[in-house]
């Protein structure tokens, strides 16, 4: 292994430019597939979220004085550089997250998706007029930039979801400081770095690495108008609290414990390919992961010799392997999180019918001896009173609820504390109106395991999957970066004189 000094690093972005810490707490990253240190990362201070607020908000005054049609421009640019660099995104999220090649490329697309979204900021910013509201009055609403904006992403998805932010917000007329996970920070600096080619104003996109302290301060901090966050409901919670407490508009998506109905009626063979691939794609390290499918009636036993079939014969592998389904485990503690969750289950009762504790790192491929492997595990007979069914275990863990019949699964879920995602596979028309009518969920799927929605839509659940008022991305993004002021306008030659004490009325 490289010794130390020769390792990466991988610094913050501000005023344009790599920025040495000012902090002097460091960390390692690491390949998951091979146990290996790969670079070092800073770990910011609030110095480090002082000198990058500062740099936004120097550069805010004139970005948000730029036509939205030329900051369009520069995202157009910016697009035309992510899909040259594509697959350089997408291999540096294989290396530090683990996640297969094949769905990093996934996960880069979806996140341009929202590039191209926000390419169309001049007719999303466009808002309502009324002439003669009132006689010789005219009536109109502006949507104006924020300020400076921060948005705290994930380890599992390093380029997506921040790009469910920064575009948006940065078309809309904001400068941006992203705190991206320092478990996988490299494709940040990448994306600053394709910013700076096309042409952003410096200051306008930062980075700041780092942990809790750079969270901390970023909430903190005076000059921080609006943080988005997505993680953990227990931290999203807290976020949306201390935001609160500091006057910002906040926006901060939870945890989710994804079921999947499946019906009698539905074709079963596609029923089992969703399960598969939603439950073990990205080691179930997804918040749109399906951890519970829910089995009605006689499709419990029709289904089962088939997920456990399928379980065992996935394809764990480097995630550069053209043929892998599933990679490693993102890091040590989650694999060991994750591990006794799985231990805990089988002392709950429910039936472990496939335990993935018992995957052989060799069988991944050469240099995986040291990486942090599971396979899928699959659980049977589990009840809703265990923790493996109530809390989010965010691995390779499918656990199998059986129900006797529609309205017991529809209750099923809708008792649950999380409502993110869900799906649903029938054949049944009217079951599956009733599903997406009845069920209190955010996001729902009628055949679709993984209902993610589409750039111009707009991303976020319900309940405790939620904290706050608007979905990220999509129109719902805009208004979440934006604020609307109305503007009410009369002229000398139409005002009649006199003070006038009433309230004004159409006249």
């Amino acid at each position: 292994m490289s010794s130390a000094s020769a390792l990466p690093f991988v610094s913050h972005w501000i005023d344009g430019a790599r920025a040495e810490s000012r902090g002097t707490r460091i960390a390692d990253v690491f390949h998951p597939a091979s146990g290996v240190v790969g670079a070092r990362v800073a770990l910011g201070s609030a110095a480090d979220v002082d000198a990058a607020v500062a740099s936004a908000a120097r550069a805010f005054p004139a970005w948000a004085d730029v036509p939205p049609i030329r900051r369009a421009r520069v995202m157009f640019r910016f697009l035309e550089l992510l899909n040259r660099h594509k697959d350089d995104l997408a291999r540096a999220i294989t290396a530090e997250h683990g996640k297969v090649f094949t769905d990093a490329q996934g996960e880069v697309a979806r996140g341009i998706d929202i590039v191209e979204f926000a390419c169309g900021i001049p007719q999303l910013l466009k808002t309502q007029f009324t002439d003669q509201v009132s006689t010789g009055m005219d009536n109109w609403t502006l949507r104006q930039p924020l300020g400076v904006v921060a948005g705290i992403t994930p380890f599992n998805f390093p380029v997506m979801v921040p790009m469910w932010m920064f575009p948006v917000a940065i078309a809309a007329g904001n400068c941006f400081v992203l705190k991206p996970s320092p478990v996988d920070p490299t494709p940040s600096l990448i994306i600053a770095d394709l910013f700076k080619q096309a042409g952003l104003p410096d200051g306008v996109f930062n980075v700041v690495q780092g942990d809790k302290d750079a969270v901390e301060a970023l909430i903190a901090h005076p000059g921080v108008r609006a943080i988005s966050f997505v993680g953990s409901t227990p931290i999203a919670q807290s976020i949306y609290e201390q935001g609160a407490r500091h006057g910002k508009r906040v926006q901060a998506l939870g945890g989710a414990k994804n079921h999947m109905v499946v019906m009698p009626d539905a074709d079963l063979d596609l029923a089992v390919d969703a399960l598969i691939g939603s439950a073990y794609g990205s080691a179930g390290e997804r918040c749109m992961a399906i951890s519970v499918a829910v089995l009605v009636g006689e499709a419990a036993d029709r289904i089962m010799p088939r997920l456990v079939e399928r379980t065992r014969a996935l394809k764990v592998k480097n995630g550069m392997e053209l043929d892998a389904e599933m990679g490693p485990i993102v890091h040590a503690a989650a694999h060991r999180r994750i591990s006794d969750y799985i231990a805990l289950g089988a002392e709950e009762g429910a039936s472990l019918l496939v335990d993935g504790r018992g995957f052989d790192p060799a069988a991944a491929g050469p240099g995986c001896e040291g990486g942090f492997w599971l396979g899928g595990t699959l659980f049977d007979h589990v009840a809703p009173s265990m923790r493996i069914y109530r809390e989010e275990i965010f691995g390779p863990v499918l656990s199998c609820v059986r129900v006797p019949d529609f309205a017991s699964a529809v209750e099923l879920v809708n008792a649950h504390e999380f409502g993110n995602g869900v799906s649903c596979f029938t054949s049944d028309g009217n079951v599956a109106r009733e599903f997406g009518r009845r069920i209190q969920v955010g996001m729902v799927g009628i055949n679709v395991p993984i209902p993610v929605p589409m750039a111009w839509h707009g991303f976020g659940g319900w309940k405790r999957s939620l904290f706050g008022d608007m979905h990220a991305y999509g129109e719902e993004g805009v208004r979440f970066y934006t604020r609307q002021k109305s503007i009410m306008q009369r002229w000398p030659g139409s005002m009649r004189k006199g003070a006038e004490f009433a309230m004004p009325t159409a006249k």
